[in-house]
């Protein structure tokens, strides 16, 4: 990409050598003598940088500046002056000014500035781009009146300093209101800090909320700071808060209330100023009759309930769902485009969908990765996207299928055994979303023998 540099100074011989010197740098030049045409030139030719006198006739260059800011408040200028003072750095610095060289100008001076502010001017665009595709990336998309009604909740809640308790089941997309809800909030300058309560031990989810000193457990190597400590001056994000235990959860309450933490195995306090948003997959109240969960906890977290439908009670979603996935996965990741027939997207449209729009978005990316033509046909959404003729998932599974299946190639039984098991209990967990105390609820298995599994066998979300 060309780079274009705008100097603006009102001796000539000065404009002459800039010039010389840029072009050799294969920089594109406009020269001008005055602020008065600095300003109309700018706007035609949108320079990367610009350099520009300090002492002028007419306008002189701190007013230049002034003016150039107001017209793009992302101008980079350095300013160039043969009767520099340190007030007047100050305050060009103050204006926005990028850099300040004095008279007589040197050439490698000149050109390291010249390196830096292009190099901070593509590192501005890069944050830009990143930050627009982490936008995409956790957008609510759909126009269905269900979602809009919780896009409406979040728009209300977000400005506010309110606490929210979002609800709905798994993959159902909670954690992009939450980040949708940060975003749009005060705090959206501060951290986004997240924690799964129901994928850490409870023996290690005071620690991981609060931090640790040095030694105050077996393991404790350090002094470390908690998720509330890391979140301060942002949002806390409490996933599956109906699995955290009751120890966390009077702790939690207490920092709600109080506004204060304090470390595991310390007894100084620690002042924390964090919003906190909770999401849970649970009924609160069947949990707080059960004696799972502290009613007290409850109130204090639901002040404002979002609840996030399924996507079988948005269903005329679907099709903007899969134009989003498709555009996501083409452009990031690096996937060939394929269109969907009229039949395959009424199929993907008819789906109950249980495992919502995490369940949807893996469909779309296994049909991409795996159509062999151009078009997804309504045969590759059956045969692919695991939706047999009868409607339930996996069912039209044949011999032949299995055959492929990891442990048909096991060499031994046990090989067999522990392949089929390993399967088995990914497949749970994903149904679950990685709640690994649900998990084991559903399997009538200890939760301690569930995490000694997945280590055993390397499980991970991305497996």
């Amino acid at each position: 990409m060309s780079r274009r540099v705008l100097v603006v100074d009102d001796e000539k011989g000065i404009r002459e050598a800039l010039q010389q010197l840029l072009e050799y740098e294969a920089i594109e030049v406009r020269t001008c003598p005055s602020g008065g045409e600095a300003l109309q030139l700018y706007a035609e030719f949108r320079p990367h940088l610009v350099f520009l006198d300090v002492k002028m006739q007419g306008m002189d260059g701190l007013e230049t500046l002034r003016k150039l800011r107001e017209l793009d408040p992302h101008a980079q200028v350095v300013m160039i002056s043969g009767h520099g003072t340190i007030q007047t750095a100050v305050e060009a610095t103050q204006l926005g000014a990028y850099d300040f060289l004095e008279k007589p100008l040197d050439t490698d001076r000149i050109l390291l500035t010249l390196r830096n502010a292009l190099q901070h001017l593509d590192l501005e665009s890069e944050n830009v781009r990143l930050k627009a595709e982490v936008h995409a990336q956790y957008e609510i998309v759909g126009s269905s009146k269900a979602i809009q009604l919780v896009i409406e909740r979040i728009e209300k809640v977000a400005p506010t300093a309110a606490r929210v308790l979002i609800t709905g089941e798994n993959g159902t997309g909670k954690e992009l209101v939450a980040r949708a809800i940060h975003a749009l909030s005060p705090r959206a300058r501060g951290p986004f800090v997240e924690v799964n309560c129901a994928a850490i031990p409870s023996e290690l989810i005071e620690s991981e909320l609060f931090g640790h000193m040095k030694g105050s457990f077996t393991g404790a190597f350090a002094d470390r700071a908690g998720k509330f400590e890391l979140a301060d001056g942002g949002t806390l994000f409490l996933d599956e808060i109906g699995d955290m235990s009751l120890s966390a959860q009077a702790k939690v309450l207490r920092a709600l209330e109080e506004g204060v933490i304090s470390r595991v195995g310390s007894g100084k306090t620690l002042e924390v100023d964090v919003r906190v948003i909770a999401a849970t997959n649970k009924d609160l109240k069947v949990e707080i009759a059960a004696g799972r969960f502290r009613d007290d906890l409850l109130y204090r977290l639901n002040v404002v309930p979002i609840e996030v439908p399924p996507l079988r009670a948005r269903r005329s979603d679907i099709p903007q769902l899969l134009e989003h996935f498709m555009e996501q996965l083409t452009r990031r990741g690096g996937l060939p485009r394929k269109e969907l027939d009229q039949e395959a997207m009424k199929r993907l449209a008819s789906y109950d969908w249980p495992g919502n729009i995490r369940e949807l978005r893996n469909a779309v990316e296994r049909l991409l990765i795996l159509t062999a033509g151009p078009v997804v046909r309504v045969e590759e959404v059956e045969r692919l996207a695991g939706m047999a003729a009868d409607g339930g998932p996996g069912r039209g599974t044949g011999s032949a299928d299995l055959a492929g299946a990891p442990w048909s190639r096991a060499a031994t039984f046990e090989q067999f055994k522990q392949a089929a098991e390993r399967a088995y209990l990914l497949a749970k967990l994903q149904e679950n979303d990685w709640n690994v105390s649900e998990t084991a609820r559903t399997l009538e298995m200890p939760r301690s023998n569930l995490y000694k599994k997945i280590e055993r066998y390397g499980l991970t979300r991305e497996a």
